[in-house]
């Protein structure tokens, strides 16, 4: 079963457009970046990511996401089913 996240970012201070368009770019297999937003407020950029599983998520965050240049900080927050 698939699993998303939604993976907040702060960045350097001038450089959320460049983290934005790094992530993007990204490639990590079993996983794919569904979307990336540049956003006001505590975070600079928000990008939902979705993968195979939980540790193909963990794994896309902490060897690629927090490796691009200028990110600081992630904060994921996990979509979960509730019914």
């Amino acid at each position: 079963m698939a699993v998303r996240g939604y993976v907040l970012i702060e960045a350097d201070v001038g450089k959320a457009k460049a983290v934005s368009s790094a992530i993007a770019q990204l490639s990590y297999p079993g996983s794919r970046v569904a979307a990336v937003d540049t956003v006001t407020g505590p975070y600079d950029v928000i990008v939902q990511l979705e993968a195979d599983d939980l540790d193909t998520l963990g794994n896309a965050i902490t060897e690629a996401i927090q490796k691009v240049p200028g990110v600081q900080r992630t904060t994921t927050c996990l979509a979960v089913r509730l019914s």
